[in-house]
């Protein structure tokens, strides 16, 4: 079926349910960032594939909430769906929230999957439906009943993450999780979100794309911890580990029944865990609500997994450099024509996977040429894939899971002579970059604080870019980590401090729709620096090593700082990544990152 038949089917069985709007998140039961295609359910029904959004469908209308990464993207793939495009954050745009309570008519009934929105969410939702008068319907998946050839969900075996990578025992992050609970008056802690279950057991999976994790729950008290996964996943060597440190193991669905003979203090993450088991508690009073404590915990690199993930990065660096040399060289030799976005982006995939320990990609790769390029988070795929040529920028946003951390990387790299402008664009974009790399801050700072460094120079051109400037990596886990960012729309919440150990990207950008988009991002480390009489000072290291292309940038636009650090970063990257290089490729990059 097409966009606008499996709407029309959607709309009947509402209908034949007395529901006036039905919800569609992009999540699925645990609120992932990505998800695997057994619950891309906003996808089927709206046609947008973009990683974030939801659809909310009336009886003769649909609109489509997404935010400024999938504007481009949204107006292209929704383009005769029926379904309208409500740009979030923009003026005069209602939220998701807003227009509900503005249309949804007296009395009238909201539904949508719980297990597929946050109990916060559903709260927010409850109020506005009572406030209705109307009536909140959340134990129904009718997505389900329209997608009659949906992917079964997956059951991907998991592996162990052993001690020589994550550097610290499963039994000792259960018994840092207990402390944490017990200060805050919690019998039992239920964790629904992926990255923080493997995360505390050391196990990851393969049952969502790009992320290393297993769909599963886990409820732990002060005795025990229950993990809820499908047990024909778990091998006899990981199973004997597991409950040898406490762990029992229950089939994934049955959390559901169980949670309603809970009787003690329950500590809950409204952002995290779904509506649906917030709804099965019997007794709310039980609840506390609080941040998961494994969130904090993990975000904070410990020494092992530091040196693993400088360790990753230069297995990534040697791919993305033998790339690079490769398109320059196909540039040179006039055989560019002969490429697409697709064929280089699976030649960068092929370098990697040379690499030894290396998973799988960390994200879907953006492989963007010219006009593309301003699509933020552009996918190329059979439809839209097209040819490169000389004349303008290859933006490319891509990463690595390696056994030992997760990379995510961009560069934009042009194809032969750019213009004057684009030269311009390009140089305002390396030096947002260094700016924000170079930095040093007192400790107590947030990604808040800082995000104007980097923002400065596009903005004294009166120029901005509408995402944020970079976000946490996860340690083969999510490689969008909350809760740190470099954001200066901080939202609702404080800011997050920023912590020595904490992985950071650092990736302004531009974008100029229909001509050209340029981004560059390396990961930085949060690290110590002096402590004097002002107080704890606090620098960045960068991780990621790849040389950023010199070829479109204008010198005499860049301060000595800027040189200086850059002529730094090159360097570096020169003495890692040069020995591990055949000859002609060590002569190309030492010209690459020759000094400016």
């Amino acid at each position: 079926m097409k966009v606008k038949q499996r709407l029309e089917a959607l709309r009947t069985l509402m209908k034949e349910r007395n529901i006036d709007m039905y919800l569609v998140p992009t999540a699925d039961y645990h609120n992932s960032e990505n998800v695997g295609r057994y619950f891309m359910e906003r996808a089927y029904i709206s046609g947008f594939t973009g990683s974030a959004g939801s659809v909310l469908v009336g009886k003769d209308w649909a609109g489509l909430w997404t935010d400024g990464r999938y504007f481009l993207q949204a107006e292209d793939q929704l383009e005769g769906s029926g379904i309208d495009l409500y740009r979030m954050g923009q003026e005069g745009v209602p939220s998701l929230e807003a227009f509900i309570e503005d249309r949804l008519p007296q009395g009238g009934r909201l539904a949508f999957d719980g297990r597929c929105v946050t109990y916060g969410q559903g709260l927010v939702l409850e109020k506005i439906v009572a406030e209705n008068k109307g009536s909140l319907v959340y134990d129904i998946d009718l997505i389900d009943q329209v997608w009659g050839d949906r992917p079964p969900m997956a059951r991907e075996p998991i592996f162990e993450l052993q001690i020589r990578y994550a550097g610290e025992s499963r039994a000792d992050k259960l018994g840092r999780l207990r402390s944490a609970m017990k200060n805050i008056g919690a019998d039992c802690h239920i964790i629904t979100s992926l990255d923080d279950i493997g995360w505390i057991l050391n196990i990851r999976g393969r049952d969502v794309d790009y992320f290393p994790l297993a769909l599963s729950y886990l409820i732990v008290d002060m005795e025990k911890a229950v993990l809820y996964i499908d047990r024909e996943k778990i091998g006899p060597e990981i199973m004997a580990g597991l409950i040898g440190d406490g762990v029992v193991i229950r089939p994934y669905e049955e959390i559901y029944d169980d949670i309603r003979t809970i009787n003690n203090k329950i500590l809950l993450d409204p952002d995290w865990v779904n509506y649906a088991i917030y709804g099965n508690i019997g007794d709310k009073d039980l609840i506390i609500e609080g941040q998961n404590p494994s969130i904090m915990m993990k975000t904070v690199k410990n020494k092992v997994e530091i040196e693993n993930i400088r360790r990753a990065h230069i297995k990534d660096g040697i791919a993305h450099t033998k790339y690079l040399y490769w398109l320059k060289k196909e540039v040179e030799a006039g055989r560019i024509g002969n490429q697409t976005e697709m064929s280089v982006s699976d030649k960068l995939e092929s370098l990697r996977r040379d690499q030894e320990g290396f998973i799988c990609p960390s994200f879907a790769p953006i492989s963007a040429f010219g006009y593309h390029g301003a699509i933020v988070h552009y996918e190329a795929d059979d439809k839209s894939n097209v040819g490169l040529a000389k004349g303008s920028f290859l933006l490319n946003d891509t990463g690595g899971n390696y056994i030992q951390g997760s990379t995510d990387i961009s560069r934009t790299i042009a194809l032969g002579q750019v213009s004057q402008r684009m030269k311009e664009d390009y140089t305002r974009v390396l030096q947002a970059h260094i700016r924000l790399a170079r930095s040093k801050f007192l400790y107590g700072c947030s990604g808040a604080n800082l995000d104007i460094l980097a923002r400065q120079p596009l903005w004294d051109a009166y120029l901005n870019y509408n995402h944020g400037t970079g976000h946490g990596v996860g340690y083969l886990a999510n490689i969008h980590e909350p809760p740190i960012s470099f954001r200066w729309q901080a939202g609702g919440k404080p800011a997050t401090r920023l912590e020595e150990g904490m992985v950071i990207t650092d990736e302004p950008g531009l974008y100029i729709g229909g001509s050209h988009g340029i981004r560059i991002e390396n990961e930085l480390l949060v690290r110590k620096g002096p402590k004097n009489e002002y107080g704890q000072f606090m620098f960045f290291e960068a991780l990621t090593y790849c040389p950023i292309d010199l070829d479109p940038v204008l010198v005499d636009m860049l301060t000595e700082d800027d040189k200086t650090y850059l002529n730094e970063y090159h360097q570096r990257v020169y003495d890692l990544i040069g020995p591990a290089l055949e000859e002609e490729e060590r002569l190309w990059l030492r010209e690459a990152t020759r000094p400016v």
